[in-house]
This record gives structure tokens, sequence and C-alpha cells, in this order.
């Protein structure tokens, strides 16, 4: 009974501190700072990997817990949509390759997990939650230049993929 209560009330607050300790220093506007991290599939991938198309840079705080795994299932469930809008979804935190593989595995993601595991990245971004030594929840949506285009502070992960589908048609249309 007792776990019951507490577990929930203990991911909300976790929530809660993870958005009020954002200091996200980039703005719209700025170009996205490089960076190369490790990914799921033991690869180096750098951001500039991803110009000439839209990228979807979401840091989400950790794997296998239940708001990462529902934005992480959400963006799974809708990146055929988000490619054909021409964009690639790429999620950081802080957790090593190893757990990404089995977060991907375990959940069936097709989405690039990279590992931030010395916390350099998160900290580049201003989203890096030191209290709980962790990266908070923010998206940028960058242009095929690697600008910032779009920056999601609080982000709400049931409905996200559906937020970043709506921008990319608003970004798809502007650019048409």
């Amino acid at each position: 009974m007792i776990r019951k209560f507490f577990a929930p009330m203990l991911i909300v607050l976790l929530g809660l501190s993870a958005v009020a300790s954002a200091k996200i220093t980039l703005r719209v506007g700025e170009m996205a700072p490089n960076f190369a991290l490790r990914g799921n599939d033991g690869k180096w991938h750098h951001l500039s990997d991803f110009r000439g198309q839209f990228a979807v840079l979401y840091f989400y705080p950790k794997d296998e817990t239940p708001g990462c795994t529902t934005e992480a299932c959400n963006f799974r469930n809708d990146i055929t949509t988000i490619e054909k809008l021409g964009a690639k979804v790429v999620g950081v935190s802080v957790q090593t390759v190893k757990s990404h593989k089995a977060f991907r595995k375990r959940y069936g993601l097709n989405v690039l997990l990279l590992a931030d595991s010395n916390k350099k990245v998160v900290r580049m971004y201003g989203v890096y939650n030191a209290k709980w030594q962790m990266a908070n929840r923010v998206t940028f949506i960058l242009n095929p230049k690697g600008q910032i285009v779009k920056i999601y502070p609080k982000v709400d992960p049931k409905i996200h993929a559906e937020q970043v589908i709506a921008e990319l048609k608003t970004l798809t249309r502007k650019k048409a």
C-alpha cells in the first residue's frame, strides 16, 4: 500500500524538480553546439552528421523510467511520420551505451540513443540537473543547417511526439 502511494509521488517530485532546475542557455536562432557521442549501436555520432535534415534532439532523464519509456515509445510509434517530414529523432541521456542497448531491445525502440556518460553535452546544452545527476526532459528541434528553431523546456511525455509532429509540419510548410 505504501509503495503504491510513494512510488508515483517520487516520480512526480523528480519530474518537478528536474523542470525547476533547468537553466537552458541556448536560444532559438542559435546554432546547436556540435558534439560526438557513442550511440546504442556502439558507433560515434556527431550532431553535424544530421545536417541536411531536421533533427529532433531530445534529452531525457533515465532509461527504463515511466516517463522516459512513454516518451521513447511514442517517438517509436510515430517515427514513420516524423521521418516523412524530413527529421531524425535522437535521444540523449547520461546512461551508458549498454543501458541504451537494453532499453531499445526491451521496448523495440527505433530511435538512436546517445550516451553522455561524462555529462559534457547535457551541460553544454544547459539541461543538466546536478541535484539528480541526470538530464532534464528538454527537446530541441534543429533545422537542416543545425540552427535551433524550437525548444521545448517542459515536456509532457504522453503528448510530446504529437507536438513535435505538429511543429515539423509547420516548419516544412514554411520551408516550401
